[in-house]
């Protein structure tokens, strides 16, 4: 073999192992991307159900304000009937 061919053939094998290697790499930084964006995508799904929880607690407070609310107002309509009687009974009182 002459120089020439000894030379091909380290040249040859050098452009392969650059090219194995920057696929190795490249293929490496791909599988950490994913790691990250995979470590991302699941924070953001926590926080997501985390809001989800709490919309659901504030659904139940106002459900059960409602419920105070229409409690009140049954009550208020009771206090309104009673105070009618209560004046009438008054006005038959004072004639």
């Amino acid at each position: 073999m002459d120089f020439t061919a000894v030379t091909a053939i380290v040249g040859i094998l050098a452009a392969l192992s650059g090219i194995s290697l920057g696929w190795a790499g490249r293929s490496r930084q791909i599988r950490q991307e994913f790691k990250t964006e995979g470590g991302s995508e699941g924070a953001l799904r926590q926080d997501v159900e985390y809001i989800k929880r709490g919309v659901d607690d504030i659904r139940v407070d106002v459900r059960m304000q409602g419920q105070r609310i229409e409690a009140v107002s049954e009550r208020v309509t009771r206090v309104e009937e009673s105070t009618k009687q209560a004046h009438k009974r008054i006005d038959r009182l004072e004639e």
